[in-house]
């Protein structure tokens, strides 16, 4: 039995979802090869990885922007000697996966939480309120990994030999127009230790460069928001935080002005530590934090944030 595990990189470093989903991958018992495309910096990087056998390098151009159609083509082309095929639960995973298993007439098991052998997984439904032991008797295991719930694997000791993967035909249905680069002064969301969100309740943008993002410099911390806070332009679309958004697991989350829609606590009920703060001491976020606070967030935030300016005892 061998794993495919497919590589989320950015050009050079090898992302922190890739190397949660290689421990998810390691767990099935089976030597591991990673797949980068479009990179021989990231292939690179790759083969310092902890753990695995080899790595596949395909720097065609056609997979330089990991477009979905061509990708996929690409991973049942090299599919014939893997048992299991593995990508973590990102944009790209969950963009790719899906056309693989219907190309391979398989079905894909999304958002592992558990690998409890190498044909049986755990993963969560009705957003989280239960977990559904799934048992698979496909001859290929296709895996998309919640990265929140798996430690990241280090760099080893060895580095890996690279080999070139063969390009597959192109089915030619989707070609790369371009892309807008967001640069991030502060860590990236689904990575970050310390995560402070905001909802509707905060009324606008310019609220949440007020009162929410002195907080978050002071805290290196990312900054979310509620898909409510999202749809109503309050925050991009790259910030939620939920069932449609980014699934996060920080060791601190700090919801403001969210009310804790199922929605809502399905991508952060794993947070190790949650504080709320909300004028409605009904809201249901405060039943799955640690730490509440009742009051208005146009109050208590300023007041957090001349707390966290004073020097330490």
């Amino acid at each position: 039995m061998t794993t495919l595990l497919l590589a989320d990189h950015d050009g050079a470093a090898i992302s922190d979802g890739t190397r949660k989903a290689l421990t998810a991958a390691k767990a099935l018992g089976a030597p591991v090869h990673v797949l980068v495309t479009g990179s021989a910096p990231a292939a690179q990087a790759a083969a310092k990885l902890d753990g695995i056998e080899k790595v596949l390098s395909a720097e065609d151009a056609r997979y330089e922007h990991l477009l979905a159609e061509p990708l996929a083509a690409l991973i049942v082309s090299l599919a014939g000697p893997y048992d299991a095929i593995v990508a973590p639960a990102t944009t790209s995973g969950k963009n790719v996966l899906p056309r693989v298993a219907a190309l391979l007439d398989v079905m894909q098991i999304s958002d592992v939480t558990k690998i409890v052998s190498p044909d049986t997984f755990e993963r969560p439904i009705y957003a989280g309120n239960a977990v559904q032991t799934v048992q698979s008797t496909d001859g290929k295991k296709l895996l998309t990994v919640r990265t929140s719930v798996f430690q990241a694997a280090p760099d080893g000791s060895s580095q890996a030999p690279i080999e070139p993967a063969q390009a597959a035909e192109d089915p030619g249905i989707s070609t790369f127009k371009g892309e807008e680069i967001v640069k991030l002064d502060r860590p990236e969301l689904t990575a970050a230790k310390i995560i402070i969100s905001g909802g509707r309740s905060l009324g606008s943008k310019d609220a949440f460069t007020t009162y929410i993002e002195p907080i978050a410099d002071k805290l290196g911390a990312a900054m979310g928001a509620s898909r409510a806070a999202v749809d109503a332009g309050y925050a991009p679309n790259d910030w939620q935080v939920g069932q449609t958004g980014k699934v996060v697991a920080p060791d601190l989350y700090i919801a403001v002005g969210i009310s804790g829609a199922i929605q809502h606590l399905a991508g952060m009920k794993d947070s190790k530590v949650i504080v709320a703060i909300n004028k409605d001491d009904d809201a249901p976020i405060f039943q799955i934090a640690d730490y509440g606070l009742v009051g208005d967030l146009f109050k208590l935030l300023p007041e957090l944030d001349q707390e966290l300016g004073k020097p330490k005892p």
